[in-house]
């Protein structure tokens, strides 16, 4: 007699691969809604967006709100990291002229610099197999960026560049803040938060810096609807659920495979080509994030 598969089990093993999937789609949707939407402007929407949904669907299961001043800090400080901070920083350094490859070669530095804190600040020992990972995963996603960073590559604008690594420390700071204050939290009122930090930090910054141009046309919406159900809702959550599970350095090496994963949904959407050397390094990217997983 077959015994019944256990469902925290199988959403343990397919939950890696669904959040890479989810978060590769991200730089489709920038790609798409480009030419229909200031930046800005368009993450104010969809954090808007996110925010309704998450607080309908807590709603309907009457999930528990953070209690107290200090609960709603935690999730508003990991908010304005994880998300505004994070996208933000990194729309606008792309929108200055930061060619988008190097922009995905800056971000991930991301698992390095969490394995860099994770000792100090949380007490977490990464070890020697975790640390081989690592890096060939770093060496992986190089590769696949690598035919991207020629193109303009003498002309980086220094601000954009800076402001885009400014972004990857706040998505590897938001990490370890998640990781260390959000134990028994609920996910769902948690990440509703955490999107209404984000947005109350972006509205004044497209206020200020944009026109709020956003075409409502087709591509503008499907954009935004992604965003908001796949990409925050989906994605958001399938991550904050491994941080609560795993170690930081072993998630946050997941981030590897968003370049290569990337690069084939544009070869298959857009027809951007692959180069041999792209499609090694998602080998080598997957390989990496296999040894760090098991570390």
């Amino acid at each position: 007699m077959k015994s019944t598969p256990d469902p925290a089990a199988l959403a343990a093993r397919l939950a890696p691969a669904a959040f890479v999937l989810i978060w590769s789609t991200g730089f489709v949707v920038a790609r798409l809604v480009a030419p229909h939407a200031d930046p800005l402007t368009f993450l104010c929407l969809r954090y808007l967006g996110t925010v309704a949904v998450l607080s309908t669907v807590a709603w309907l299961a009457r999930a528990r709100w953070p209690s107290g001043w200090r609960g709603w800090r935690d999730a508003l400080v990991s908010g304005i990291l994880l998300q505004g901070v994070y996208l933000d920083g990194v729309f606008w350094a792309v929108s200055r002229g930061l060619p988008a490859g190097i922009a995905a070669l800056v971000t991930s530095l991301q698992p390095l610099l969490t394995a860099l804190v994770a000792g100090p600040v949380l007490g977490e020992r990464v070890s020697a197999r975790r640390w081989l990972g690592i890096g060939v995963g770093f060496v992986g996603a190089g590769l696949v960026l690598v035919p991207k960073l020629g193109a303009g590559a003498d002309a980086i604008p220094p601000a954009a560049l800076g402001v885009c690594f400014c972004a990857t420390v706040a998505i590897t700071l938001g990490t370890l803040w998640q990781k260390r204050t959000a134990a028994a939290v609920d996910l769902r009122t948690n990440a509703a938060v955490q999107f209404l930090g984000a947005g109350l930090m972006t509205l004044p910054l497209a206020l200020v810096l944009e026109q709020g141009r956003f075409d409502a046309s087709l591509p503008a919406f499907l954009g935004l609807a992604w965003a908001v159900l796949g990409l925050s809702v989906g994605g958001i959550l399938i991550l904050l659920w491994l941080i609560r599970r795993g170690a930081v350095a072993g998630v946050a090496a997941l981030f590897y495979l968003v370049p290569p994963v990337s690069a084939a949904m544009a070869f298959g959407l857009f027809g951007e080509t692959l180069s041999a050397v792209q499609v090694v390094g998602m080998g080598v990217a997957a390989l990496g994030v296999a040894i760090a997983s098991r570390g």
